[in-house]
């Protein structure tokens, strides 16, 4: 199947040789040289973007507005089947006759083993998101139903809470993730070309991935994944400060969020300028082994038995109702079913989407070696199942506190403060105190190594895929990161999430056309080295029945030739026989007839005894 690569079969159109990169651009991608088609278009819109919200925040809040009333309007249906369609394309690729196909060569080996994989997995899937939302979302379900639910129970009403946090946390994002993550390792690792987006699209366009259509490809990228580390960043801030108010360390207002930017940025660029990469690497796995301490700590002072059964309905629940929720648009519920789907589920989507390139090529970095049934296995279920499980000790144990406990998370006029329930929460469980100093940590650190990683990435994405982009590049991109998420917060003010969630929505629009482009893209690479490989099975079962066709004539053959020998060997050796006795037995009569004449001579010159002729008889062996 690898020789096979080389040459397309007629009529396929898609572009499978390996490599094709020209003397200059290797050259450019091993010096991390900047790409100026991709950086200086991406940049100027990030600046004009910061500039404008900066100077006019209160006319850029309402074109935000207006914009995301008509992306709800117009594309809300869109983005629901979109996600719905990546689902169910994720699966295909992973369980049908295209999941054994391997991401590098056919005897190339997983570049790290399955715990280290999965390790990669889990981080990748834990972030800021998961903090800020881990207690809140289902808690905000409960307080706030989505429409169509009010009318239940409690119980209901907080079952449905979970599983619609299990939804936008669940197989939906990873989906997303899959389709992107997959179309660039395939690029990367099986047709040898740069870790980028562009060059995913290749078995599509061609080597026009490498003139405009490239660049604005790349262009959408940027500008799509900057967004979605800048509203990961705005998130963790506004969940830092209201961590530090619970420790007595006042931080309201924009002033704070801004200056608790300001820290982090400076530690982000301290660790980009000095190259501390192992530092950082050690730093992760610190983070995790965190999160995984937090989340223990909770499981274990709170209500342990409750969380774990309600882990299991949850799932239950959630896998019952999968489809239906899915599809669901609310459609029927008017300016509510609008409101809820752009607050929350039209929001998701948005946010996966932008962050998608970010999370896409982290993911197709670690995989080289894996088939692609274990790529879509590994890259759906473990880290959805992770999240699963962490919406259900947080979030299990704050509605735990809502419906049971007689603790009260709300505000006082009913509503549930998104940065604050976390540590409301923790306020109400033995060593409170402990764990909202460790959740303040730990959304420190996933802000410094989320800031770090995405300047990483967006420096590749603006050289056109060098693994090792110049410092400068990842430091403007860590500057841009952080200012726009202050112009974020300048511009949402005390509704700064609401500005951050509507620009996610909007960035993420152009972006699913690009992840799109990828399905087609990989569906037709994908298939063509499918029928490759079926060709090439084909080719080599006619050449084992041949072989074993003339393995049996050749067997065949020998067998009557040696038959055939054995006979005309016996008859010869019969006729030799019977000759040779033959003309011995002449020889013996010649010699008789010799010593019978001889003796009648002396006979009958002597006279002493009559000679008699005997009479001839036939011999036996005369006949």
């Amino acid at each position: 199947m690898t020789t096979s690569q080389n040459q397309t079969p007629p009529g396929a159109g898609v572009d499978l040789r390996k490599g094709g990169l020209s003397k200059e651009q290797r050259q450019n991608m091993r010096e991390g040289n900047l790409a100026p088609k991709v950086f200086w278009p991406a940049a100027a819109i990030m600046v004009l973007f910061v500039g404008l919200t900066i100077a006019f925040p209160q006319r850029a809040k309402s074109i935000f507005d207006a914009l995301q009333t008509d992306v709800i309007n117009y594309f809300g249906w869109y983005y629901v089947a979109i996600v719905a369609f990546f689902v169910v394309f994720a699966l295909y690729l992973g369980f049908s006759r295209m999941g054994d196909i391997k991401l590098g060569d056919d005897d190339d080996e997983p570049a790290y083993t399955f715990t280290t994989w999965f390790a990669f997995l889990f981080a990748a899937g834990m972030g800021i998101g998961l903090v800020f939302y881990g207690a809140t979302e289902p808690l905000m379900h409960y307080v706030d139903p989505r429409p169509g639910v009010e009318g239940g129970s409690r119980e209901q009403i907080a079952q449905a809470a979970m599983s619609q946090s299990f939804l936008h946390w669940g197989l939906h994002p990873w989906a997303i993730y899959v389709i992107v993550g997959l179309a660039i390792a395939y690029s990367a690792h099986r047709l040898k070309q740069p870790l980028s987006i562009r060059y995913s699209l290749k078995p599509l366009l061609g080597d026009r991935v490498t003139g405009n259509w490239g660049n604005l490809i790349d262009i959408v990228a940027l500008v799509g994944t900057l967004f979605g580390v800048a509203t990961s960043l705005g998130l963790g801030v506004m969940q830092i400060a209201a961590g530090l108010g619970y420790l007595n360390i006042p931080a309201e207002g924009n002033l704070w969020l801004i200056g608790i930017i300001l820290v982090l940025m400076g530690i982000t660029l301290f660790s980009v300028v000095t190259g501390l990469e192992k530092g950082m690497k050690w730093l992760s796995n610190g983070n995790l082994i965190l999160a995984a301490i937090v989340c223990i700590f909770v499981l274990l002072v709170g209500p342990t038995l409750f969380i774990f059964r309600e882990f299991i309905g949850s799932l239950g629940h959630y896998l019952q109702n999968i489809v239906a929720m899915t599809f669901e648009t609310l459609a029927l519920y008017g300016v509510d079913g609008e409101q809820f789907q752009a607050a929350w589920t039209t929001f998701y989507w948005g946010w996966w989407i932008s962050w998608s390139p970010f999370v896409g090529m982290f993911i197709a970095r670690v995989s080289k070696g894996r088939s692609v049934r274990e790529f879509v296995t590994g890259v759906l279920l473990v880290p959805a199942l992770t999240s699963f499980f962490w919406f259900s000790v947080l979030g299990g144990t704050a509605l735990h506190q809502e419906l049971f406990s007689g603790e009260t998370l709300r505000n006082a006029d009913g509503s549930v403060s998104a940065e604050h329930a976390l540590f409301e929460m923790f306020s109400n469980l033995p060593g409170g105190v402990v764990l909202t100093v460790g959740a303040v940590l730990l959304i420190t650190v996933f802000f410094v190594t989320s800031a770090d990683s995405g300047a990483l990435v967006l420096g590749m994405l603006s050289t056109n895929g060098s693994p090792e982009p110049k410092t400068w590049i990842r430091v403007f991109w860590v500057c841009v990161a952080a200012v726009t998420s202050i112009s974020l917060i300048i511009v949402g003010g005390s509704e700064a999430l609401s500005a951050i969630q509507t620009i996610a929505i909007l960035t993420a629009l152009p972006f699913s056309v690009v992840i799109i482009l990828m399905c087609i893209s990989l569906y037709k690479a994908l298939s063509v080295e499918h029928r490759l490989f079926v060709r090439a099975q084909r080719r080599n079962a006619r050449e084992e029945l041949m072989d074993s066709v003339a393995d049996r004539v050749d067997e065949h053959l020998d067998s009557h030739f040696d038959a055939a020998l054995d006979k005309a060997v016996e008859a010869k050796v019969e006729e030799a026989v019977e000759e040779a006795v033959e003309k011995a037995v002449d020889e013996v009569n010649v010699q008789i007839s010799a010593n019978t004449a001889a003796i009648d001579q002396i006979r009958t010159s002597t006279g002493a005894i009559p000679v008699v002729t005997p009479k001839t008889q036939e011999k036996p062996w005369d006949k």
